[in-house]
């Protein structure tokens, strides 16, 4: 082989590989620029279990670490209570009486609805056993409820919560 067909076959072999490279290079760089993938959308799964977060909060019985699960703007049409909660100091209200019944909550059924990568809405029906204060008896009110949440930074929040006692019993 001679030295100028030597130099021919490096040369080429370099503007392959530098062709090689630089295609790699642009691909990445489009698929990072403008192939950012779509928020995930949560799982049915991972919304219905929310409200394990909400419980658990009514369990430490403070109305403050209830309250923060709601978004600023939240409304609040609460079980046992006519008025509807608007914001952060009504919401923090509602559940201070609420919460001296000890309140344990259990879905009886439970349907979620994926609206989006950033809203979600679960639907179904609850019991709550509630103990007396005075009395300690308890009491079971089941009531059919509806979270609709949002997804607002990194937290999902609720931003509507209403609950009603069964009209039929």
């Amino acid at each position: 082989m001679t030295r100028t067909t030597r130099r021919t076959r490096v040369r080429a072999a370099l503007v392959t590989a530098t062709a090689l490279v630089t295609a790699a290079t642009v691909s990445v760089g489009v698929s990072q620029a403008g192939g950012s993938k779509a928020p995930q959308k949560p799982s049915k799964k991972q919304i219905a279990a929310l409200f394990d977060r909400w419980n658990a909060a009514l369990r430490t019985g403070d109305p403050e670490k209830v309250a923060d699960l709601y978004a600023k703007d939240a409304v609040l049409l609460p079980t046992v209570s006519n008025r509807i909660r608007t914001d952060h100091a009504g919401i923090v209200d509602y559940f201070e009486h609420f919460l001296r019944n000890k309140p344990v909550g259990e879905k009886k059924r439970t349907v979620v609805d994926i609206l989006d990568s950033d809203s979600a809405i679960d639907t179904g029906i609850y019991a709550f056993t509630l103990t007396d204060p005075k009395t300690g008896a308890e009491r079971v009110v089941e009531a059919r409820y509806t979270y609709e949440y949002e997804k607002r930074g990194d937290r999902w929040l609720i931003v509507n919560h209403h609950s009603s006692a069964m009209p039929e019993g």
